[in-house]
């Protein structure tokens, strides 16, 4: 591919010279402006191999070029090549401060002039290599860790499916109680960096009922006093279990399984924490939760039909939830619906 060489002079004789110069290099196409900033325009929106520049013009000098070129973006290490008159040092070293790559002065020697443009083609071609090769790198980078990120989602529905094999509610509930608190989290305006770690991190929040014994966990009529506070201790058990990750997910995973019983007016469990105290994903996920279990039949339930779910939710907000995720929740009732759907129960 031709090296593309822009050359902005306001002498014409000057353009004429140097463009019947660049041509010797070879492989080489020359553009040309005699006015410095229909050059600078052109510069800034092409992406030259070279750029030579005479110091002396009368819309710009050199100096004043060669700033505003390396102010935009992406135009930092292209090289550049001033023409100076021989008694003009100052104004080199004002342009090396300004990020010029080289100079020449007049009268141009050909010679050196050809000597001095081929290294700086090489340069500019050692750019570019290096460049690709950054972006082939962080493309590899990017699908390693997307391979890593894919990997850690199966092993988190498998962890929390773990869980499954013991409590009677389904696979398809932690999938809907996990795409309701990512509504929620968008409707509260989370990030959606948030929004993605919630969902992921949402299903495990009951993976601490592998600790809790049968005939607790599969007791199918009201638990006594006692067996409750058996109950209870599957917070602090999935805590204990995902706590000390390294993982973003599982970090997020543990907050929510010690939390999401807790009750906006402080009086749930295990800590008895008050209103904004309780994380904001352990917040979300009591609702997503709470509206899941109520509509969904088990073995020792009949599933609440919607309006009656929704009444229940929205008549704790403020006492067992947060009003704002409620709000948030039922904002988006068609996407709830959507989501109850999609992730149906097997008959």
């Amino acid at each position: 591919m031709a090296h593309q060489v822009l050359i902005v002079d306001d002498t014409e004789i000057n353009l004429i010279l140097f463009e019947a110069l660049v041509k010797k290099l070879g492989e080489t196409k020359a553009t040309t402006f005699s006015s410095a900033t229909a050059g600078l325009a052109w510069a800034q929106i092409n992406d030259p191999d070279l750029v030579i520049v005479d110091y002396m013009m009368p819309e710009l000098d050199g100096i004043e070029f060669i700033r505003r070129l390396r102010e935009t973006p992406g135009k930092e290490d292209i090289p550049i090549l001033m023409i100076t008159a021989n008694d003009q040092k100052p104004v080199r070293y004002r342009a090396l401060d300004v990020g010029a790559t080289d100079f020449l002065t007049k009268p141009v020697d050909k010679i050196e002039f050809l000597a001095r443009a081929t290294n700086m083609l090489a340069l500019s071609d050692g750019r570019k290599k290096l460049a690709d090769r950054a972006e082939w790198l962080a493309e590899e980078v990017r699908k390693a860790t997307s391979e890593i990120i894919q990997r850690e989602r199966e092993t988190v529905i498998r962890l929390s499916k773990a869980a499954e094999y013991r409590d009677p509610e389904t696979g398809a509930h932690i999938l809907r109680m996990a795409h309701y608190s990512e509504l929620i989290a968008r409707g509260l305006g989370l990030s959606v960096a948030d929004q993605e770690l919630l969902l992921e991190a949402a299903p495990m929040h009951d993976i601490g009922k592998v600790g809790i014994a049968d005939h607790v966990l599969l007791k199918p009529g009201k638990l006594t006093p006692e067996e409750f506070e058996i109950m209870k201790l599957h917070a602090i058990y999935g805590y204990e279990i995902l706590q000390g990750s390294s993982s973003k997910v599982l970090q997020a995973g543990a907050d929510i399984a010690l939390a999401h019983h807790e009750r906006f007016d402080g009086t749930g469990y295990p800590n008895g924490l008050l209103g904004e105290q309780i994380p904001i994903f352990s917040r979300i996920v009591a609702v997503a939760d709470v509206f899941d279990a109520l509509t969904s039949e088990r073995p020792y339930k009949k599933a609440w039909p919607l309006e009656q779910a929704s009444e229940h939710i929205k008549a704790n907000a403020g006492t067992h939830f947060d009003p704002t995720c409620v709000s948030a929740f039922f904002e988006h009732w068609e996407a709830v619906l959507e989501i109850r759907q999609r992730f149906a129960d097997e008959s």
